[in-house]
């Protein structure tokens, strides 16, 4: 009997340590469970801007062009396109007898009237500045969809790929307003429909029946929200989830000696800063910001804390894109006693000092990386007399304070809607609606991204980004930290995830190893 307890015990030790290899005999044969790092916020890619909300929405719905396993715009509902009038003018092309899941056909007017509907203000849509650039959309036949630019967009393929745009099935819409998204199955247009949500338990698609391409090589997906990414790691390990968003960052030099294959890090075209609120004080003045901005070690921060690869950011646009090297102020490299020094003057002129100390809170979604960031971000502003508090709950209610303007100080960032430097400086316009959390409004600034994205040319226009850039970076009403690396676990079951820059990993290009 000890002989028979023993490797059970040690067994159960195992996983409770994290141990080992992870099994995957709790897992379905026919679905891929796949962890999201929240609970989706909604199930209308036109109403939520949130990543886990888009991802789901990407597996339900496919527009004229979609994403591939390497985060790459290839051609979707439409089959073809060709552009004219120097790059103005985009003519999409519909693949034959399309449908969506009940069957109504899905011609080239749907396009024109998502739109539209993108644009108009009972909408309230979060993705109507991405979509910015396009004047407009119309059918000139039953299958031949025109897209009109105000100025010449390159990335146009990658933009239409965003759910937002997606084919949604309108007269749904029209019979039953927002109760549309109460259908099971929901109606939907890409390779999977989704047929239950649990909330805060599951989400689970199957495959659409009507879908263009055939039925997908799983036929089943099921979503799990968990916020935490060590609690994530532990139901990967315990054997009960095919792949997570994330895992935390010190655990990675186990992982690598003790689960390898498991294991997927890779650059990311994505920024991780706080956001100042500008609209009340103390941070409406731009003293304040720049001092606490000057006063961070980032290279700490992103070497030896994270210890990941993560790269250093003083800017927004990642490195590499549209060709551009990473920015870097000319204090950057100043030792940080000069730092400190020139922050505390800029704070003494801002009427702060030991008799006014500057207080305030750092707002942050639960993670043990925020946490530690935020604790790093204390601890460094210490030396100038200042008091910041740690203020942390979970993401519904965290990213509902930043739209109500409820913070001082607040985590944020950007993921790239597609790969493109405006994409990274478009929601800090004035007008950029809900996104832009800090109410920074700068005339100066919207007109240098106006400037920039009126510019043909890839090499002018890479420049005059840059200079949006640092009018950005000037006025600080973000506090760049680094940029991101995705970091995901992903079982051995699963064959077709490619890591790429945009983190995109749709779920039709995932495939089930029989052997496992």
């Amino acid at each position: 009997m000890l002989r028979t307890a023993l490797p059970i015990l040690f067994c159960m030790i195992a996983i409770a340590s994290g141990c080992g290899e992870r099994k995957t005999t709790h897992l379905p044969r026919d679905a891929i469970v796949r962890l999201a790092d929240a609970e989706a916020k909604g199930l209308d890619p036109q109403k939520y801007s949130d990543l886990v909300s888009l991802r789901i929405a990407a597996d339900q719905f496919e527009g004229l062009t979609r994403f591939d396993a390497a985060g790459q715009a290839v051609p979707g509902l439409a089959r073809s396109w060709i552009t004219r009038r120097n790059g103005l003018e985009w003519h999409f092309f519909l693949r034959p007898g399309l449908r969506f899941s009940d069957g109504q056909p899905i011609n080239s007017q749907l396009f024109a009237d998502l739109f539209k509907r993108l644009g108009d203000d009972s909408t309230t849509s979060p993705h109507r500045a991405l979509f910015g650039v396009i004047a407009t959309i119309s059918a000139t036949g039953p299958n031949q969809v025109r897209v009109t630019l105000h100025q010449p967009f390159p990335d146009l393929p990658a933009l239409l790929a965003h759910p937002a745009m997606a084919a949604l099935p309108l007269h749904r819409i029209r019979q039953a307003g927002d109760r549309w998204t109460a259908d099971r199955p929901m109606v939907a247009s890409g390779p999977y429909r989704l047929t239950r949500w649990n909330l805060n338990e599951r989400i689970t698609l199957s495959a659409n029946p009507r879908w263009h391409d055939g039925a997908p090589s799983v036929p089943n997906i099921d979503w799990m929200p968990v916020d935490d990414s060590l609690t994530a790691l532990r139901q990967f390990r315990a054997g009960t989830a095919d792949t997570t968003s994330d895992f935390p960052a010190n655990r990675l030099p186990w992982l690598r000696r003790h689960m390898p294959r498991a294991v997927h890090v890779a650059p990311y075209d994505g920024a991780y800063y706080f956001v100042f609120n500008t609209r009340k004080p103390p941070f409406d003045d731009i003293r304040i910001r720049r001092a606490l901005t000057m006063a961070i070690d980032r290279t700490w921060i992103a070497g030896p804390l994270l210890n990941i690869g993560n790269p250093p950011a003083w800017g927004v646009i990642p490195p590499g894109m549209d060709g551009l090297a990473p920015w870097r102020p000319d204090w950057a490299d100043w030792p940080r006693s000069k730092r400190l020094l020139a922050a505390h003057r800029l704070l003494v002129a801002a009427g702060y000092g030991p008799d006014r100390p500057l207080r305030f809170a750092i707002r942050f979604n639960s993670d043990t990386d925020h946490r530690r960031v935020a604790v790093a971000l204390a601890a460094m502003w210490k030396p100038l007399g200042v008091e910041a508090t740690l203020l942390n709950s979970e993401a519904a209610l965290h990213y509902a304070s930043l739209r109500a303007h409820d913070f001082m100080l607040a985590r944020s960032g950007w993921i790239a809607d597609l790969p493109a430097a405006d994409n990274f400086l478009a929601i800090h316009r004035s007008n950029a609606g809900a996104a832009n959390y800090s109410g920074y409004a700068s005339p100066v600034f919207d007109h240098a991204l106006d400037t920039a994205m009126a510019q043909a040319d890839p090499v002018a226009r890479a420049t005059a980004m840059r200079a949006a850039e640092k009018v950005l970076a000037a006025d600080a009403p973000i506090l760049p930290l680094y940029y991101y690396v995705s970091r995901a676990l992903v079982s051995p079951r699963i064959s077709g995830w490619r890591d790429n820059l945009g983190n995109i990993h749709p779920s039709y290009t995932l495939r089930l190893q029989q052997r496992f």
